[in-house]
């Protein structure tokens, strides 16, 4: 019988706290990806969109979208972490800790940070912090995440539970910001809004207004993409209904997207303080989204404050601030609870 050289990917047990596991496949990014981001969501932020809005902003070029470069780093995790998935539980401490730019590739490793077996005994929880770095060996973002993992063998002993203490929010203090970053002449007529830092208070609810439908075949391009393997946005046979899960990533990127309307000045994202992706997401499903301002900071560069914002996403026809019932439990129609930090002109 010849040797088996697929990958069937880790399960639970195959993890151990402190490990680091180096990822495959560096990707090297180009203007194209920009241009693709920008087909599959309608996304607008001028500061990526235009290289002449960004020098003007103090950066050498237009850089990759955000998130664009958290998918990147995302994918090269999945075939070690995910790729027996049952979901991808949430998200905590994440920072952006330089721009991406075309000609940059970027790699990723993960170090495990706790594991913690489920009370069925068929699945547990696995926590990691996973880097991005660039050609120059320079850490582009960091993350952690934890995911639900199927178990080989449901009999196999439980591993020492370890869960690691994560913070509630990153601190303004601990952002980083892009290198030269100015806001001070700010051109609020090209990025589409007037709307500054002090025009946003704590408590306010904006609703983004546009809903887009979801294709399978935008999503199934996007995850492509970001050359993300899991089987459950790939493989529809293993669920009674013979649905393939919209990858959660796809949903964040569209909210994001959407708030253009709205909070167009928001410009980048430099953290997540946590996030959760609180039900599923099919085809058809049509995804709106509304953000909540939970805080405002300074910065300590011209022109640059820092904006702290829930961005909901929802599916059909939700109500905006609509997020929990009674029982504190999302509600059924709500996608994706993100908490970020922004940066936005003073």
């Amino acid at each position: 019988m010849p040797a088996t050289k697929t990958n069937p990917g880790r399960f639970f047990e195959d993890y151990r706290v402190g490990e680091v596991i180096e990822h495959a496949v560096p990707r090297t990014v180009s203007g194209g990806e920009r241009a693709l981001y920008h087909a599959l969501y309608p996304a607008r932020h001028a500061l990526y969109s235009s290289d002449e809005f960004a020098r003007a902003c103090g950066l050498p070029q237009s850089p990759l979208d955000d998130l664009a470069a958290f998918h990147i780093v995302f994918g090269k995790s999945v075939p070690d972490v995910s790729l027996n998935a049952v979901a991808n539980l949430g998200y905590a401490e994440a920072r952006w800790l330089r721009p991406v730019y075309a000609g940059d590739t970027i790699r990723a490793s993960s170090e495990v940070i706790g594991l913690k077996q489920n009370s069925s005994g068929k699945t547990g929880v696995v926590y990691v912090r996973t880097t991005g770095r660039n050609q120059h060996g320079l850490a582009v973002m960091e993350f952690a995440r934890w995911v639900m993992v199927r178990k080989r063998d449901a009999q196999a002993p439980a591993p020492e539970t370890v869960v690691p203490a994560l913070a509630d929010a990153v601190a303004p203090g601990d952002l980083v910001l892009p290198g030269g970053l100015d806001f001070s002449g700010y051109d609020f007529a090209q990025a589409g809004e007037a709307h500054r830092l002090a025009d946003y208070a704590p408590g306010e609810i904006i609703d983004h207004v546009d809903g887009v439908t979801i294709e399978e075949a935008e999503h199934m391009m996007a995850t492509r993409l970001w050359q993300n393997t899991s089987r459950t946005h790939f493989d529809a046979t293993p669920r009674e209904d013979r649905k393939r899960l919209i990858y959660g990533g796809h949903v964040m990127s569209m909210a994001r997207a959407l708030s253009f309307n709205g909070l167009a000045n928001a410009q980048c994202i430099v953290a997540i303080n946590g996030g959760s992706h609180a039900n599923p997401c099919f085809a058809g499903d049509t995804v709106r989204a509304w953000s909540e301002v939970l805080d405002r900071a300074e910065t300590p560069a011209p022109g640059v404050g820092a904006i702290r914002l829930r961005l909901v996403a929802v599916k059909d026809g939700a109500a905006p601030g609509a997020l929990r019932g009674e029982d504190g439990k999302y509600l059924p129609d709500v996608l994706l609870d993100l908490d970020y930090w922004a940066l936005m002109p003073v």
